[in-house]
């Protein structure tokens, strides 16, 4: 078997990351960037903190700040059309996975105009050509949209979201700076961790899963365990904040590679249908969906238990696997994570609109046990 590992060109780390931005336009022989972010990030001064890099190395840019929470095909396209008029030869992506989603959809459109419908990049969209340079500036301690080869956009007509997956978008560079997680709130910083937990557990047990990815997503889960408590609790503790910001990355590192599965197949519908933000859609569903998938992760599940914290020592197998869910159900708990559907407003009447949609989100295959329409249905209704 072949397995395919692909990574940025450059990546760099550590609080104070960004001062390398100028340095890294450069050296892609660019000139001019136009900034993708969004308004809330203007507004408290995040943007700013990496703006007024450029500014001082007299480096030109322009903004483009209508990038929505779960960013749709009439945002990239909108994008498209400020990049056309920007000037810019690069472009520097602010923000979560909506921005550097919203960055990539952009980037990828304007080398590859056959696309411009955007609704024809889903899935794996044959483009021939590498998007325009996107440096990457994660904002969250989650997506790891900066390492990925995924994006996801909204089809408004159809309300699912469409994952992309097309190694021609993956930003050239990626700048992950902790210190421009700080100020985030206590609810994001605990979505966004349990997003990054549900990447490494399910790039762990996926179907495509192999040694290489392992290693990463093991460590990834290792890291977010110790960290994500603490950065909850003390949103400026740096060593909490960088933690969670390499494992994000790490996480992002090995999924993109080798794929996801049921969790993130039942929530992208939660997203699309009823704008529930994706971490919490995940963290939400993660514990039931491992229940599930128990039978076929024997192996593996063990390892995450002990990687979570938990003490297997004298267990079998199966209960070592049902400590690794029960740890991820106390974790999500620990960083308040709402423990069902109905507190976000879903109800019985909405199930099998979000399973249909589940059952044909790209993400769904990868699971490591296959699955039904009426089981989908099911495990909604667990976490109703």
């Amino acid at each position: 078997m072949i397995n395919r590992f692909i990574l940025n060109e450059v990546s760099y780390f550590g609080p104070g990351a960004r001062r390398e931005l100028p340095e890294a336009i450069r050296r892609l022989g660019k000139s001019k960037a136009m900034v993708v972010t969004d308004p809330g990030l203007i507004k408290f001064g995040v943007a700013k903190m990496v703006t007024d890099v450029l500014d001082e190395a007299g480096i030109p840019y322009e903004i483009f700040s209508e990038v929505k929470p779960n960013p749709t095909v009439a945002n990239v396209q909108a994008g498209i059309n400020a990049y056309k008029a920007s000037g810019a030869d690069i472009i520097v992506a602010i923000g979560g996975g909506s921005a550097i989603d919203t960055a990539k959809g952009i980037g990828i459109v304007s080398n590859n105009p056959e696309f411009a419908d955007i609704v024809s990049l889903e899935g794996c969209a044959p483009t021939r050509n590498k998007s325009v340079p996107v440096i990457a500036v994660p904002t969250t301690a989650g997506t790891a949209a900066e390492t990925t080869i995924n994006y996801v956009i909204i089809d408004e007509q159809k309300q699912k979201k469409m994952v992309c997956v097309d190694p021609n978008d993956i930003p050239a560079v990626a700048i992950v700076d902790a210190e421009l997680m700080y100020s985030l709130p206590k609810s994001l910083t605990a979505a966004t961790g349990m997003d990054a937990l549900t990447h490494a557990i399910e790039g762990y047990i996926t179907k495509g899963a192999w040694s290489m990815s392992d290693m990463f997503e093991i460590e990834a889960i290792r890291m977010i365990a110790r960290f994500l408590p603490v950065a909850v609790e003390e949103p400026q503790n740096a060593e909490a904040r960088n933690g969670m910001a390499v494992a994000q990355y790490i996480a992002g590192m090995a999924f993109s590679n080798v794929g996801l599965g049921l969790v993130h197949g039942m929530a992208h519908p939660l997203g699309s249908l009823f704008d529930v933000p994706h971490g919490v859609a995940n963290a939400l569903l993660l514990p039931t969906v491992m229940e599930f998938n128990m039978e076929k992760c024997l192996d593996k599940y063990p390892e995450i238990a002990r990687a979570m914290g938990a003490d297997t020592t004298g267990m079998s197998r199966e209960e070592a696997s049902l400590a690794a869910c029960e740890a991820v159900k106390a974790l999500a708990l620990k960083v308040g994570i709402p423990q069902h559907l109905t507190d976000l407003g879903i109800t019985e009447a909405d199930i099998p609109r979000l399973a249909q949609q589940a059952i044909a989100d790209v993400c769904t295959p990868g699971n490591p046990r296959e699955v039904s329409l009426e089981q989908i249905e099911a495990l909604y209704r667990k976490v109703l």
